[in-house]
């Protein structure tokens, strides 16, 4: 994927000092608060090399803040999070995919919630470039899922605006503001993974965005049927102050573990089934509701009715990751105006 590089950036001039440049980025806002890699030409040039795409080509504006994502302030951003090449076309797909009008990112961005985009990769790419999909797969330990997840946030912050308190006024924010990226384990899962259930081929590879909260642990060692495991899953994904919930709208992401699949697959859920159960069963009577709530987001509904999560089933997103241990997780999603996308990775 090599070509000549002709950079387009500013450059400025800096001491080869590593302390003294992480002081500089730091103090005009161009890191997430961690030390970066000094984002070199010989660095930038290693990760435009990654893609077949030239350095002036633009994905689009990144909102809020309104700068334009070209390939090469990507490498960028790529270069300071510590990312290798061959991951640009992960990182520049995840992108293509948050910039398309239904994510709304602009939203997504600046709004008051914790919400940080989640990218979920799929298909062979997540076991050539070592993307964890198993045990911890939310959490530290491996380079692609924490240099890729840094690299988004970097953009989002360098190119998107996203300052905190600036352009990015979460309440409280969370972790997954400093990287957020898994890959589905299709290998341990008994359905079909999220992008053949979204038309692509199993051979394809393809990035997930959507927009969500940090993991809710869902903990059951007792369960040992498919409808025990899922009445915990509905109890749980089941609460007042999550916007799904609230506003009825957006895809809560339930992350299953394996061993909890393989149990409720055993016992005959399809995926769909899954889907139809919380459906039905994580609801909260209306009168449990705050009188404002009730007032304000469910008048529609009658004094002895059950608040659904979201109004129709299909608005759950149902993946397989993780490793051994009888746990899975929900994610309320951000749920106003968004919707996830998913996207073919292309060189």
């Amino acid at each position: 994927m090599s070509h000549s590089v002709q950079f387009i950036s500013e450059r400025i001039e800096v001491s080869e000092n590593l302390e003294e440049i992480n002081e500089i980025y730091y103090q005009r806002g161009w890191t997430d608060g961690l030390p970066i890699l000094p984002p070199t030409e010989e660095r930038v040039g290693k990760m435009l090399a990654g893609t077949i795409r030239e350095p002036q080509d633009s994905l689009g504006i990144v909102h809020p803040g309104g700068g334009d994502a070209t390939i090469e302030k990507i490498a960028i951003n790529a270069a300071m999070a510590g990312c290798l090449p061959e991951y640009m076309p992960v990182i520049i797909t995840a992108i293509e995919a948050m910039l398309k009008e239904q994510f709304n990112l602009h939203w997504i961005q600046a709004t008051t919630h914790p919400v940080a985009p989640l990218i979920i990769l799929n298909g062979p790419i997540r076991n050539e470039l070592h993307i964890n999909s198993g045990h911890n797969v939310f959490g530290q330990g491996h380079r692609a899922n924490a240099s890729m997840g840094r690299t988004i946030r970097l953009v989002l912050i360098n190119i998107g605006g996203g300052l905190p308190g600036k352009l990015d006024m979460a309440t409280h924010g969370q972790p997954g503001k400093y990287s957020f990226c898994i890959a589905e384990n299709e290998e341990l899962s008994p359905w079909e993974p999220l992008h053949v259930e979204r038309g692509f081929d199993r051979s394809s590879n393809t990035v997930t965005v959507c927009g969500v909260e940090g993991p809710h642990n869902m903990n059951d060692h007792s369960g040992d049927d498919g409808e025990n495991i899922l009445t915990t899953f509905a109890g749980t994904i089941a609460t007042q102050g999550n916007n799904n919930m609230l506003y009825q709208k957006g895809e809560p992401l339930v992350v299953i573990g394996p061993e909890h699949a393989a149990i409720i697959a055993r016992s005959g859920f399809s995926k769909q089934a899954v889907k139809h159960f919380l459906h039905e069963k994580a609801r909260i009577p209306r009168r449990l509701f705050s009188k404002k709530h009730q007032q304000d987001q469910f008048s529609e509904f009658s004094d002895d009715a059950l608040i659904p999560v979201t109004p129709k089933e299909d608005d759950f997103m149902i993946i397989v990751a993780g490793g051994a241990g009888k746990h899975s997780v929900f994610c309320p999603s951000f749920g106003l105006f968004t919707t996830s996308v998913t996207r073919e990775i292309k060189p």
